[in-house]
């Protein structure tokens, strides 16, 4: 049933789009939207600060004339999710209400004071590593030290560190020797079995805010059905706040899982004003980091790349 309420609003909301008319005029502070200049802009340092995203154009037939051509969408590939939603264990202290005083209760960020840095997956992949599987590191830095000035506003929001995407990858190991079966069956049984994923951030014309789609994909790197992909999903969000939709530069993928952006400009606007108490301002060029801090309680495994944490 949500699906076939998810599928008509979609179609309504298509229509709707089309009539909309291109923002222009910065309305951040005031809605916690954005125009598409702010859109490429905040898409602009994250790409400087998160070299794993990049822009992309999608099908040239899709290209939207509000934005430049070269610049249609946000895309990181080979993101690792190293173990489904069920297996973490709901802790209370971990979670935090924001926008408490709406007509709806507020939004729960459920992971809000974890520390994305130790999981454990990541305990997991270094009894891998102590144990004498080989693996490959690969290390996100932030390769600007001028990075500090452009975040100053943020400073609070900074958590102690940076986050250290490093996703391990174990090859495979063949023998040639007697005991080749015994380490082979060694090496399966410590070999981290990881999901990847895609990640996509598109402008949303009709909300006016960015929109988040995901493409998973199992160890093997063959696509995940859509109830796998569900799996990686908080269960609180799955098949409400996630609908299954057809990405706009993408016209042929078909359906694809992706963040719902009715209530992104709410939180955001929620966030302006909890900064705004504490004497700081926040940047519209930081939108789309905080964007991906918080829809990660929609997909808390994913384990993507926005560089910097930040405290609200």
């Amino acid at each position: 049933m949500n699906n076939v309420i998810n599928s008509l609003k979609s179609t309504a909301l298509s229509i709707g789009e089309t009539f909309t008319p291109v923002l222009t005029q910065s309305k951040f502070r005031e809605t916690g939207v954005l125009t598409p200049t702010e859109f490429v802009a905040a898409g602009d340092f994250l790409v400087h600060h998160c070299p794993t995203w990049k822009w992309a154009t999608g099908d040239e037939s899709k290209v939207k004339s509000y934005l430049p051509k070269e610049k249609q969408f946000l895309i990181t590939r080979n993101v690792p999710c190293y173990k489904r939603c069920k297996h973490m264990e709901h802790k209370d202290n971990l979670e935090k209400i924001v926008d408490e005083e709406n007509g709806d209760g507020g939004w729960v960020d459920t992971h809000h004071y974890a520390d994305s840095t130790v999981t454990e997956s990541r305990e997991h992949a270094g009894q891998i590593e102590a144990s004498g599987g080989k693996q490959t590191q690969v290390t996100v830095e932030d390769d600007n030290e001028d990075d500090d000035d452009d975040a100053a506003d943020m400073e609070e929001f900074e958590r102690k560190g940076m986050i250290n995407n490093d996703p391990l990858e174990a090859p495979t190991t063949t023998n040639s020797t007697a005991s080749a079966s015994t380490t082979d069956d060694s090496v399966v049984q410590n070999t981290l079995q990881t999901r990847t994923y895609d990640l996509n951030i598109t402008y949303d014309k009709y909300y006016q805010t960015p929109r988040l789609w995901l493409t998973g994909y199992d160890e093997h790197h063959k696509p995940l059905s859509v109830e796998k992909m569900y799996e990686d999903i908080s269960q609180d969000h799955a098949k409400k706040t996630v609908t299954m939709e057809q990405h706009p530069n993408l016209p042929g993928s078909g359906p694809m899982p992706s963040i719902h952006p009715c209530r992104h400009a709410d939180v955001m606007m929620k966030l302006i004003q909890m900064v705004a108490e504490s004497g700081k301002e926040l940047e519209v060029h930081m939108y789309i980091m905080i964007f991906l801090k918080f829809v990660q309680a929609v997909i808390p495994t994913i384990e993507y790349d926005y560089t910097r944490q930040f405290n609200l």
